[in-house]
């Protein structure tokens, strides 16, 4: 089975061709990104009405590429496959509609994806894993913990009440003049940073329901930023190290009491599985190794290209759902809001 993936939920144009052996893992043929970060870099973060532009310059030529790549015409393909949402609106419009006009030309079947469905599911593009199993999903616009239990059927049992990870990452990057987008720069320059200079706080620390928050890590690392005035580049290593120790650790104690409740609702985990943009931070990356080890569980972490947003995701999931049977057609519309447990209460608030 193959698949051409169209991602354009963002800032990122995308399109990648799987394919799925007889057995085991699934294989990339092709995954062609364009970014759009220098056409947003001026404005500090992404304007909807730009990234929208730019995904109808530059989509048929990502397609076309991705399609040589994997050496391919598109009557080679067993169905085309489109992220539907959450995301900008415009942009989702753009992808959805590019996708369809070519199942419609040549008449393969459509597949509309969640892009978070499509993080969760990466973990078996890359590595072996069965379902059920506990996905931290933690990028610039999710920050969510999720018991995956197969395709299509999803239990989050905590998320963010107010910033996503990614999100705090960026804007402290941007309050401490790092370029956009800020979360990698503030990772580099916390290398090079004192992690105990400043006592920053851990939000949500010990709280049995496992949400997320971050806004009060923000508005304490602005608190410091102001109080320093002029930054020195020591300064600003020290603030990235202490806000990034504080996140990863909030992050982490948030994964035990995930963990908890996963082992109360659905049972035992086979594995961890780590995905989206924050998922390539090295030391998140690093201490979830110590947290996986401590709780006997595999942890999966995707590659760091893709953890980002990336069409091979989206065809990845196209084949997961048409190997179920699972089609769509021509009247699926975007959904610039799409949880992915949208027909599932959450566990714990008892709300969708």
């Amino acid at each position: 089975m193959r698949v051409l993936g169209i991602e354009t939920t963002c800032d990122e144009t995308a399109a990648a061709v799987v394919q799925l052996p007889s057995g085991g893992c699934g294989e990339i043929l092709s995954n062609e990104v364009m970014s759009q970060i220098a056409e947003h870099a001026a404005f500090g973060g992404v304007v909807p009405e730009i990234a929208a532009r730019a995904h109808v310059d530059t989509l048929d030529r990502v397609i076309e590429r991705a399609l040589a790549r994997a050496q391919l015409e598109l009557q080679d393909l067993d169905g085309i496959a489109a992220a539907a949402g959450p995301g900008l609106i415009g942009g989702i419009m753009v992808g959805l509609t590019a996708a369809k006009a070519l199942a419609l030309a040549s008449r393969k079947p459509f597949v509309a994806i969640n892009h978070l469905e499509a993080h969760a599911l990466t973990a078996r593009l890359t590595d072996e894993v069965g379902f059920p199993y506990l996905l931290l999903l933690v990028s610039g616009g999710h920050t969510q913990l999720v018991a995956v239990r197969r395709v299509g059927s999803y239990l989050r049992l905590g998320s963010t009440l107010d910033d996503a990870a990614g999100e705090a990452f960026d804007k402290v990057g941007k309050m401490l003049g790092l370029p956009y987008p800020g979360g990698p720069h503030v990772e580099k320059r916390a290398a090079d940073g004192n992690v105990a200079r400043f006592d920053l706080p851990r939000p949500m620390l010990g709280r049995p329901t496992p949400d997320f928050s971050f806004s009060g890590l923000k508005t304490a690392v602005r608190l410091e930023v102001e109080r320093l005035g002029t930054l020195t580049p020591a300064d600003v290593a020290d603030v990235c190290a202490a806000f990034q120790a504080a996140a990863v650790d909030a992050i982490i104690d948030r994964c035990r009491a995930g963990l908890r409740l996963f082992r109360e609702t659905v049972g035992q985990p086979n594995a961890v599985v780590a995905a989206g943009g924050v998922a390539a931070n090295g030391t998140l990356r690093r201490t979830l190794v110590r947290f996986c080890a401590e709780a006997g569980l595999r942890l999966i972490t995707p590659p760091v290209n893709l953890c980002t947003d990336n069409g091979a995701m989206i065809a990845w999931a196209g084949i997961e759902r048409l190997s179920l049977g699972l089609v769509d057609d021509m009247t699926f519309a975007a959904r610039p809001r799409w949880p992915l447990d949208a027909n599932t209460e959450a566990v714990h608030h008892g709300k969708a």
